[in-house]
């Protein structure tokens, strides 16, 4: 049995800039099979982690129903894949472990997990927050500014209100160009960084800077990576969240060989 705290320590690298493979598609179809393939070798603690989070998406949900902000749950669930990356912590730990031959516990994964308050991870946990806090915030700018006069104490009204006047058209025009600025930017900062402060002892902004060159150097490739991620998450977030029991598991496992073939 593998040590915890042996397996929990990253691989020590150089403190100059990584070297970027450019990736093709292939690179992404094989990525998520072996993210398929990890699942099923561990499902048990990729089911809880996505519980976990369908469980938090639905206490969330629910809250704002009680708070009679039913609006939010739109905006709310568009942006929930932001914060993805840092979801899957524990996963990519597990592909880790994998690849290194070692089946993993759940205590062993847990405890890494836990180990990452004290990393650079955390650093990294405040950036997507940050972004993801301004994210929910230019939505209730934007609608005190375009839909102040209107009121929609309900979710139906709310719809329809944003699909029936043309400030509604507005509302839903500028808000999804903002928050495709906003998703694109957090995406580049955070598709490889987080994987590779798991994986290796460098600091926040060397990962944030080696991922968004990852992204220039396949921008095609990548952007269709953070399609496919958005819009899988958002399937899995629309029966309930329960969707994300199977998606966020695979596609943390499937992120995690992603790094691996874009890193040297």
């Amino acid at each position: 049995m593998v040590n915890v705290n042996k397996a929990a320590e990253p691989s020590k690298r150089p403190g100059t800039l990584p070297e970027v493979r450019a990736l093709s598609v292939a690179d992404i179809r094989a990525s998520l099979a072996e993210g398929a393939a990890d699942f099923a070798r561990r499902p048990t603690i990729g089911l809880l982690i996505g519980a976990i989070f369908a469980v938090i998406g639905m206490a969330i949900t629910v809250l704002l129903a009680v708070l009679h902000e039913p609006w939010l749950i739109y905006p709310f669930a568009i942006g929930f894949p932001l914060v993805g990356p840092f979801a899957a912590v524990g996963l990519y730990e597990v592909s880790r472990q994998l690849e290194a031959g070692h089946t993993p516990s759940l205590r062993e994964v847990l405890a890494v997990v836990w180990a990452q308050r004290r990393r650079e991870v955390s650093w990294m946990a405040f950036v997507m927050l940050f972004v993801f806090w301004i994210w929910m915030y230019q939505i209730r700018l934007l609608i005190a500014l375009i839909l102040g006069r209107m009121s929609f104490a309900t979710l139906d009204r709310f719809v329809h209100v944003v699909t029936t006047t043309n400030e509604g058209w507005m509302f839903l025009g500028v808000g999804h160009v903002v928050g495709a600025a906003l998703a694109l930017v957090l995406f580049s900062l955070t598709v490889i960084s987080i994987p590779m402060l798991l994986d290796r002892e460098v600091d926040f902004i060397t990962a944030m800077i080696t991922s968004v060159r990852t992204v220039l150097a396949s921008p095609a490739v990548m952007l269709g990576w953070g399609l496919v991620v958005t819009l899988a998450v958002l399937a899995a977030c629309l029966p309930f969240f329960l969707g994300l029991l199977v998606v966020l598991p695979i596609l943390g496992h499937a992120t995690w060989h992603l790094y691996r073939r874009a890193v040297v």
